[in-house]
């Protein structure tokens, strides 16, 4: 295997002609949601792809949680056992899915934040949240797949990508390279909407980048019915203005079990122009229909009734939802509205907009705007491109 970084070295010796059976992964760490991708390496094709909420969780929702636990006795390794004990059950999922010996595995790129990236390493990220806020290694080595415990051939080159900063990681780098924004003339703003949010401004000459701390709501994370974009998620959603009754498709046309980031967005847009939200964020609760009733947690909005979903329960969203959904837009705005100005620009002077972030198959710009997600601009300007972090690795 040749390896910019590193000599030829070789890998394993197998019997017969087994030149187009090579394979690789591309990994994407996401502080909420791990991704793991299939590659055909002799023809550069994506053969499949799985996903799973991050084991981490159990450890804190957010980069700063987990680096505290880190600090506890035993902590940093147990991080690290948690995100491989997830990574090998999706390589393996990949494996048995596509009949694949895990052997023929021989190559794995990583990408994700500079946290994430460092205790998938067991590298102590503890300097990430203390001054002057600076990763503990930016351009980590190349290691073997035996070396940092992944279940594919234990020879196999593992890189991950380079990081920026302490809070600009490899998942940036990623996304700069998959969008092509260091290759264009144009003035382009990227965002990745993620749990920590990070937005990259520039073209070819210059880039500037910044990262706000925007919370996991968008991935399903922090919202009762929230879900990844798995089957049975709804992925849009329309509500009849004088009925109040909702519309909405599901990923693979199944029964909904939940919402994921593009359904989420949809919602939150046909509440607010239906009169259901206010533009605080509260449910009115003296509309004429049965789908607004006070749950649990305050006046909650009916999506799909038990007896038509596919989880034997309501999907409701309520208004700790909104709420947590709110935060996460709000952040995501200042972010890229604080960095266009810092260097003396306006949002209006953005040629393009590339998206990401693990929303579904598409993102409905126009009721992305009207919720305050992104930037009111022409819509042809914006270009959603789904998980460059993966995408780049």
């Amino acid at each position: 295997v040749l390896n910019s970084c590193t000599p030829p070295r070789l890998i394993d010796l197998l019997p017969g002609d087994q030149t187009d059976r090579c394979y690789g992964v591309a990994i994407d760490i996401g502080t909420t949601s791990n991704v793991v991708y299939l590659v055909d390496l002799v023809r550069g094709k994506v053969l499949d792809r799985a996903s799973a909420y991050s084991g981490q969780i159990s450890a804190g929702e957010d980069v700063i949680s987990r680096i505290i636990f880190s600090q506890k006795r035993g902590g940093l390794s147990r991080l690290q056992q948690m995100v491989l004990k997830t990574l090998n059950g999706l390589l393996e999922e990949l494996a048995s899915r596509n009949q694949i010996p895990l052997r023929q595995i021989s190559k794995a790129v990583v990408a994700g934040n500079t946290t994430m990236v460092q205790l998938f390493l067991a590298i102590d990220p503890r300097t990430i949240r203390e001054m002057p806020f600076v990763p503990t290694i930016g351009q980590p080595l190349p290691i073997t797949a035996e070396e940092i415990g992944l279940n594919i051939n234990p020879q196999a080159t593992v890189d991950c990508l380079p990081v920026v900063g302490a809070y600009v990681g490899a998942d940036i780098t990623a996304g700069v390279v998959a969008s092509d924004m260091y290759d264009t003339d144009a003035l382009t703003l990227f965002i990745d909407v993620g749990t920590n949010g990070e937005i990259v401004l520039g073209n070819r000459d210059w880039l500037i980048t910044c990262a706000c701390s925007a919370g996991p709501a968008f991935e399903g994370s922090g919202v009762r019915h929230g879900m990844r974009a798995t089957a049975g998620a709804i992925e849009e959603l329309w509500i009849d203005h004088r009925t109040f009754e909702p519309t909405y498709q599901t990923i693979g046309q199944l029964p909904a079990r939940g919402i994921c980031g593009s359904g989420m967005i949809g919602l939150l847009a046909e509440m607010f122009v239906t009169g259901i939200l206010d533009k605080a964020g509260k449910i009115q609760r003296n509309l004429p229909t049965p789908r607004v009733r006070v749950g649990d947690h305050g006046g909650e909005y009916v999506v799909a009734w038990a007896n038509q979903s596919g989880i034997g329960t309501d999907i409701v969203i309520n208004e700790v939802d909104v709420e947590n959904l709110l935060r996460t837009k709000g952040a995501i705005y200042a972010g890229f509205s604080v960095l266009v100005q810092s260097v003396g620009l306006e949002l209006a002077d953005v040629e393009q907009v590339f998206i990401a972030g693990a929303f579904g198959q598409y993102i409905n710009v126009e009721k992305a705007i009207q919720i305050g997600l992104l930037p009111d601009m022409p819509w042809d300007r914006f270009h959603y491109l789904g998980n460059t972090s993966a995408l780049g690795a």
